[in-house]
This record gives structure tokens, sequence and C-alpha cells, in this order.
């Protein structure tokens, strides 16, 4: 017997171990709500505005006073979409950007890259409503994704700056171009209509730089430990032949991985679990690798 596409859709989206489709729901349904609280008050079926209502306590506010009113917009801010085209939009990159970043690294990493620029993009845009000059804007509030996409885009150009994207009618851009193209275009948009969201957006591009950065050093935030890491800073590996030797980080894409069979096992192994994953000889032959080039 066939399967159903509704039972496809649903084995192939969510039961998945991706979070993204799970992110993706949660703002499109908020979205449907309350939009259909408009329509509802618009037809007279409600006296209340509950679409003006959900907007302002949903939304995170520049003022800190507002903001201890409603705390939990900390969290509820990065779900809310008022627009349709912007939605599609973050969905879009969310989706694309995401993937390829849980091609190389975990989900438990994407998950605190993600609700970590949530929270600490929160507390920057918070700080910033001290600060009169940047008051002057059309929007005195912050609502979208936008913040946490600034960091998921930024990693995953640092993660993979040769990953090369082949696009419709451009022909293969690297990803290292797209993000610079979408964070400056994100800037200016995000910073015309709100100053303070705008700076805030680019302080968490330079988090997600510093956590894949930090990631390659042996410190890996997601595992909240911040003890001394093991030496495996660079990760240099050496080619048997006499010619000169190149420098490839452990999380590199695979057509840029050195030829040698072991390496690229244990490289593809910390590209899954990570590199607490890996077994006492596979950290030694690594640690041998690097040493010998030294």
């Amino acid at each position: 017997m066939k399967e159903s596409v509704l039972k496809t859709f649903w084995r192939d989206t969510y039961r998945s171990r991706s979070p993204i489709p799970f992110i993706i729901s949660v703002q499109v349904v908020i979205f449907v709500l309350i939009h259909l609280f408009d329509l509802l008050k618009e037809v007279n079926l409600l006296q209340v505005s509950l679409y003006d209502y959900a907007i302002d306590y949903l939304s995170l506010p520049l003022s800190f006073s507002q903001f201890l009113k409603q705390p939990w917009s900390i969290i509820t801010y990065p779900f809310l979409y008022t627009g349709l085209f912007q939605l599609l939009f973050d969905c879009l990159w969310l989706y694309w950007m995401g993937n390829i970043f849980l091609n190389f690294l975990n989900r438990r990493q994407f998950l605190f890259l993600y609700f970590s620029a949530v929270v600490l993009g929160a507390c920057i845009y918070l700080g910033l409503g001290f600060i009169p000059m940047l008051q002057n804007s059309v929007q005195l509030s912050f609502r979208t994704s936008t913040l946490a996409l600034g960091a998921v885009v930024a990693s995953v150009a640092t993660l993979a700056p040769r990953y090369e994207l082949r696009l419709l009618l451009l022909g293969t851009i690297s990803l290292k171009t797209i993000a610079l193209i979408y964070i400056c275009v994100e800037l200016v948009f995000t910073g015309l209509m709100n100053k303070a969201g705008g700076i805030s957006f680019l302080a968490m591009t330079f988090w997600g730089i510093l956590f894949i950065r930090s990631l390659n050093r042996g410190k890996d935030f997601s595992l909240f430990k911040l003890r001394k890491p093991i030496r495996k800073a660079k990760m240099k590996v050496v080619h048997q032949s006499k010619t000169t030797s190149a420098n490839y980080s452990s999380y590199r894409h695979a057509s840029d991985l050195p030829n040698q069979e072991e390496i690229d096992e244990i490289l593809d192994k910390i590209s899954i679990g990570g590199y607490e994953s890996l077994t006492s000889r596979e950290k030694e032959v690594l640690f041998k690798a690097s040493k010998d080039d030294q």
C-alpha cells in the first residue's frame, strides 16, 4: 500500500533530528493566528483588537521599563512576523543556511547558537535602549528572527567559506560572498527601521564568527565547558610528499580535506558528533599529525 503524501511529509519533516522545521512551524502558526485575530476584528466578530495586543506584547520593546512588564518577549520576539514576504524570506534563509550548518556540525550546537543569539541579541538591544540617540527610529520594538539568522549565516560562512552554491542565473558563488551580501542588505534595512536593532544584528554576526573560531580552537560553548582544550588548535595535516604543506581546519568541506584515509574518517566523525565523540586513539592520531607539522 502506497504511503500517503501527508504521512511522507510528516516523516521526512518532523521525525528528523533537525530542529529547523519546528522553529519555522512556530513562526508560521503565530503568523496565521495573529492575522486570524485581525480578520475577526475586521468582520466585527471581536470587539478587542487581539492583533495589536499580540504585536505589542510579543515584540521586544526598546524600553527596559516596558520589558519588565513583559519579560516573556525575550523568547517570543523571534517567532513574531507581521509581513508575509519577510516570513517567507527568513524561513528560506533559515532552512537553507541551517541545513548547511547541520551538514558540518550537530543539532546541539545549532540550537545553542540560535537561541544564544536570540537572548544575547535581546540583551544588547535592551542595553542600547538607554542611549537617547538610538530611540529616534521608525520602530521602537523588535520582532522576527533576524538576530539569530545573522549569527547562523555568519557562522556558516566562517565554517565553510569555500563552500560553493550554484544559483539560477548567477552561476556558482561562494558561501562567503552570499553571506556577506545578506549581512550587508539586512544591516541596511534593519538599521533604517530600528537603529538599535541594526547594531544588535551586527553584534550577532560577530557572535556567530566567534562561536566557530572558538570551536576550531577546541572550545565548544554548547557543552557549557570552558576548560582548557586539548591541543588541536589548527589541526594541521602533512602530506607524505615533500611539497608545500597546507593547513586544514577540522570543519572544512570534504573536498578540501587531505587525501589520507584515516584522517578523513576522523574528521568526518568530528563533523557529525564533535571533537568529544572521538576515542583516545583518534585524538592521539590527530595530535601527532599536528605535532609533526610544527
